[in-house]
């Protein structure tokens, strides 16, 4: 089986014993939770339009591995060409989702594990890049979801992981075996994690040699003995769980984030990619880090896209849409939404092979993309905002809109109340004013937020690693040749 279908994926989860917890207590039944469905019906898109004629050719790709179709999310990238189908892919995800499809630290992942696997074997004759070849094919000819999981809780930011008082605040070997290894530890953050059938875990830093148990990166299932998750929460993530949908905002699509607890973890020698060689922690870090942060010039820009059309409606509905300062409000969300998805086609057009032979993304356009999405994001909120008005924040929930309790001396309900007084253009329902301005509340301030707003910020590391990175790339020894030649000065003055 090369492509599952939206159905067969949501099924397979259910033929999982992941350990799920949330509010203190375990979830039996988390596939038909109404906090967590959502999330998982932004992963069944990557499967649903993978199957839809119109969108295959960017959804599929020829496997490097096997020569078949398979989903674009489990693809090693072949060619600049690959890189800009990913971009791609990714705005039409957030397009369709509004939301994070959360698949893309998988791929990610996918793509640094497998040149940096080449590169440790070249140097120690070690067999990981074969382990990960293996692990792949089996990933791809099952059309699983695997989450790319980098991020170590760090405890203490100011001591290495082998400084920390605690162990177990980065993930690390704690027994070596003939067959494998013992892990133990946890992963902050993790995009998508209950939702995935696998766990691909990687170092979150650049390690020492006295951090050699540390340097560790391997793959598991998500229902492994000894993994467990406690699911993250969401501002405003309990309106779910209320009657009826408007003042859920995106009332079918989330996103999801989680703790995942690895308590003494066993994993089989051929599942492990990395295994004390400490010097290629900092290599795969990067890698994963530049691919993820081109990711954000694509899934950043389909959500803003929706975004940007909410606050256009608000304005249409409110009887603004023709003011000039409302018509510039929307062209500069549109400037800035284009530039994004214009830097992460630009670090994919400078793509380059990597000595195992997939393609990796040019560095520095890579993190200059992800520093604007550090910023541009939270400016195209606000003028969404501006232009939605405070009703977004202040408006009464829908069950008063629906009341049928009485409130008026003439015998109006407090429905009708509601929508007289929250009525807006002539010709609108008043309805479908709620329902806009609940979206742009739930893109700008709500669950969306960890997929849009925030997770801008802090997603694929927070600004100061890029501009780190920045530093480190900016080749400033040349800039300065350049002006000296162009003054005149000799090249060692």
């Amino acid at each position: 089986m090369a492509l599952m279908s939206a159905r067969e994926y949501i099924d397979s989860l259910r033929a999982m014993k992941t350990r799920v917890y949330m509010f203190g207590e375990r979830v039996e039944n988390w596939v038909d939770h109404p906090i967590i469905r959502p999330s998982i019906s932004s992963v069944a898109m990557t499967y649903q339009l993978a199957q839809d004629p119109e969108y295959r050719d960017l959804m599929t790709a020829r496997s490097s591995l096997t020569g078949e179709t398979i989903n674009r999310f489990n693809h090693l990238h072949q060619s600049t060409e690959d890189l800009k189908n990913k971009v791609k892919m990714q705005r039409l995800l957030g397009q369709k989702t509004a939301a994070c499809f959360q698949r893309c630290v998988g791929m990610d992942a996918f793509n640094a594990v497998f040149s940096t696997t080449f590169e440790i074997d070249e140097k120690h004759g070690t067999k990981y890049h074969e382990n990960f070849r293996n692990f792949l094919r089996m990933v791809q000819e099952k059309d699983l979801t695997v989450d790319g999981a980098m991020t170590d809780p760090k405890g203490d930011r100011s001591k290495a992981p082998h400084d920390q008082s605690d162990p177990d605040l980065f993930v690390h070997v704690v027994e070596r075996r003939d067959d494998g290894i013992v892990v133990s530890g946890a992963k902050a953050h993790q995009t998508g994690s209950i939702n995935s059938h696998w766990h691909l875990i990687m170092p979150t830093i650049a390690m020492g040699e006295a951090d050699k148990d540390w340097a560790v990166s391997f793959a598991c299932p998500s229902d492994a003995d000894g993994i467990y998750m406690v699911y993250g929460r969401q501002s405003c993530d309990t309106r779910k769980l209320e009657d009826g949908n408007i003042d859920k905002g995106n009332m079918k699509f989330g996103g999801q984030e989680a703790l995942v607890v690895l308590d003494n973890v066993f994993i089989p020698n051929e599942y492990i990619f990395l295994n004390g060689e400490y010097e290629f922690a900092g290599m795969l870090v990067e890698r994963f880090a530049g691919y993820h942060r081109q990711s954000y010039g694509g899934c950043k820009v389909g959500v803003g896209d929706v975004l940007i059309g909410a606050a256009a409606l608000a304005a249409e509905y409110n009887g603004a849409d023709k003011a000039s300062h409302i018509k510039d409000k929307l062209i500069e969300m549109t400037h800035l939404n284009e530039t994004l998805y214009s830097c992460g086609l630009a670090c994919s057009c400078e793509g380059h092979p990597t000595k195992a032979g997939n393609y990796e993304i040019d560095l520095m356009l890579a993190n200059v993309c992800k520093q604007n999405v550090t910023r541009f994001p939270y400016e195209i909120s606000r003028l969404a905002e501006d232009i939605a008005g405070g009703l977004m924040v202040t408006m009464p929930a829908d069950t008063d809109f629906k009341s049928d309790t009485v409130v008026g001396k003439g015998g109006e309900t407090l429905g009708d109340i509601c929508n007289k007084f929250f009525a807006a253009k002539d010709g609108v329902n008043t309805e479908y004013r709620q329902r806009i301005l609940r979206l742009i509340e739930n893109m700008c301030l709500g669950t969306a937020a960890v997929g849009y707003r925030t997770e801008s910020m802090h997603g694929a590391g927070s600004p100061q690693a890029q501009r780190i990175v920045i530093s480190r790339q900016a080749n400033l020894a040349e800039k300065k040749n350049l002006a000296r030649t162009i003054a005149g000065i000799p090249q060692d003055k």
